[in-house]
């Protein structure tokens, strides 16, 4: 008998219905004249259709011949330079050879860009981080536009990348899509040893051989890296949206479990594909209830920060529309349910092992706190998703999930949470909306008000902390790192710096219009701070020595300023280079950059 739904996420969910009635409706009207317009291949002339399969083997182009043989799409985001993206080498013979084993064929349809967060943090190429999601949206619609297909496999893992191929394959909504992960590395060094040698680093106290030995013992092998940032909460998503194969996401690579995985995907594609009764269009299961599930997701579990992005874009490209109102509302009555690194100290893989995604499915189902009532790609209902996949004599079955946690230090029930409410708040104030990650912070740190010191990017707060000038207490304004002045780079290296100071007994705090790292740690930050200071913020008016109140409690941000004083400063402006490290390509992009609350992409910002 399905649970009653929480007041508040039934609420925030009509709202966003409401909100949402014009442009969702023209979305799904686009979405079904695309799929009356029948199969790829039917639409396409001899001609055509020859190009389209001219150098398979001759048995595959025999089968594509055959006007009813099913053509999955194969996308993938694989290079061997992303450790999480280079098991992906594998599974598309994988995934043909399962195709043709249910009567269909498979091709690689294209390949879009990945880059790495981890590689280019600190780095000019960051710059192109978060434009590279709507890059990789884009070049999901060219792989996808040939029209040559009756379904589609998205195959990447990580930070920009899978919201970008959402985001892409939205706007092929009338196909079959089911998302294929690769899986996290085996654990490694310990998080806690990992995030005391670079402590030590950014105090001088370790050497860069040290650094980089401590580093390489933490990522080690193929797989997402194990700690709880974007990648593995883009994992959590899709299981949360019902887009993944149940218990998809935290299966280790190469292993035979993860390769039956792999090869379940087209067959279920197949199944769920135009002509069927369970035919299953992406349209149908990303709607306003999997959203709302994407962010109880996130807070329950203490997600990536990135994400009050990255959902609101996707969100857009369905044609439905929330705002950081909503993950408010909905973070006050979702308890936290899981301590992962940095909002613990275990990896995701110890998440797996006490019960993963199964345990907090159900969690949030019993509680009311999640919709139960979606479409999947396992088929009608999010309960699919507290079972858990296992092989038992070579073949894929799935068995009940865990009914309880097996680590309570790391997993818990939604009676005994870690806190009584999710891990993001919005605060709101004279200097914008801005969004703040409370799951790692102590509760001592959640309110700083102290004197603002500016920066007008990252490298000048380091060299500062190099000569000794922030051994007090302040509040780090680091502006002019919005979407439309520099492409909101993650601000990630600044964390080692302001944990020693935290740690030293001072109270600081950033409040920046950039981003900080999925894996956003124990200092108090406001972040995504919109208006940004390019587009004339109230950031831009920040002055030295200015007295900024940043209370998580009350969820404001705040300067002890008489506000016309304020309202009268002259709001300055900072040229970014914007050349270099190819940045001089994405120029277009920061033009038409969507404020953040809206995703910060330069796709979907005029939907209204």
């Amino acid at each position: 008998m399905p649970v009653a739904l929480h007041p508040v996420t039934a609420a925030v969910t009509a709202r966003i219905v409401e909100r949402s009635r014009q442009s969702r409706a023209d979305y799904l009207k686009r979405m079904q004249a695309a799929q009356h317009d029948g199969p790829g291949r039917a639409k396409l002339s001899c001609a055509n259709w020859a190009h389209a399969f001219a150098a398979e083997p001759d048995g595959v182009k025999q089968r594509m011949r055959n006007p009813t043989a099913p053509n999955i799409a194969i996308v993938s985001a694989y290079n061997d330079m992303l450790s999480a993206h280079q098991p992906l080498e594998r599974f598309p013979e994988i995934i043909k050879a399962a195709a043709e084993e249910v009567g269909g064929t498979a091709q690689y349809a294209g390949g879009v860009p990945a880059m790495c967060d981890g590689v280019t943090q600190g780095r000019p190429g960051m710059e192109l981080s978060l434009f590279s999601r709507d890059v990789i949206a884009m070049a999901t619609g060219v792989a996808l536009t040939h029209d040559a297909f009756d379904g589609a496999l998205m195959l990447g893992v990580c930070d920009k990348i899978v919201p970008g191929l959402v985001i892409g394959a939205l706007a092929f909504g009338h196909l079959p899509t089911i998302f294929v992960p690769a899986g996290p590395m085996t654990s490694g060094l310990s998080n806690a040893e990992k995030a005391r040698v670079r402590g030590l680093f950014a105090e001088g106290k370790a050497t860069r051989d040290e650094l980089l030995d401590s580093e390489m013992k933490s990522y080690h092998g193929p797989g997402t890296c194990t700690f709880y940032g974007t990648a593995n909460s883009n994992q959590m998503m899709m299981e949360m949206m019902g887009l993944h194969l149940p218990g998809s996401a935290f299966i280790h690579p190469n292993t035979p479990l993860r390769d039956a995985l792999v090869a379940a995907a087209p067959k279920r594609a197949i199944e769920i594909g135009h002509g069927t009764n369970a035919y299953t269009p992406m349209a149908r299961v990303v709607d306003e209830k999997a959203i709302v599930n994407a962010v109880a997701g996130l807070l329950a579990t203490g997600g990536s920060t990135n994400h009050t992005l990255h959902i609101v874009a996707m969100a857009r490209a369905a044609g439905i529309i929330i705002d950081w109102s909503d993950f408010d509302e909905l973070s006050k009555i979702t308890p936290l349910l899981a301590r992962v690194y940095p909002n613990g100290s275990e990896d995701v893989n110890a998440f797996h092992a006490a019960g993963g995604m199964a345990f907090v499915v159900r969690e949030l189902l019993d509680a009311g706190l999640a919709h139960e009532d979606v479409v999947t790609v396992a088929g009608q209902g999010l309960r699919r998703y507290q079972n858990e996949p296992f092989l038992e004599d070579g073949k894929l079955v799935w068995r009940e999930g865990a009914r309880e946690s097996l680590n309570r230090d790391i997993l818990r029930p939604a009676s005994d949470p870690f806190q009584p409410e999710g891990g993001m708040r919005l605060l709101t104030g004279p200097l914008g909306r801005a969004v703040i990650k409370t799951s790692a912070v102590k509760d001592e740190n959640l309110v700083v008000e102290a004197p603002a010191i500016v920066f007008e990017d990252q490298e000048e707060l380091l060299e500062a902390h190099k000569r000794g000038e922030l051994n007090r207490d302040f509040i780090a304004v680091v502006r002019f790192q919005g979407p439309s002045a520099n492409g909101m780079p993650e601000l990630h290296s600044l964390t080692p710096v302001l944990g020693v100071l935290q740690d030293k007994g001072f109270k600081v705090a950033l409040v920046t219009d950039g981003r900080m790292s999925g894996a956003s740690g124990k200092v108090p930050a406001a972040i995504h701070v919109s208006p940004e200071a390019a587009q004339g913020g109230p950031l831009s008016q920040v002055r030295e020595g200015d007295v900024i109140r940043l209370d998580a409690h009350a969820g404001t941000l705040e300067i002890k300023l008489d506000p016309a004083q304020f309202a009268a400063r002259e709001k300055l402006s900072v040229a970014q280079p914007g050349f270099g490290y190819g940045r001089e390509l994405f120029g277009w992009m920061r033009r038409a950059a969507a404020p953040a609350e809206q995703g910060g992409g330069a796709l979907f910002g005029d939907v209204a």
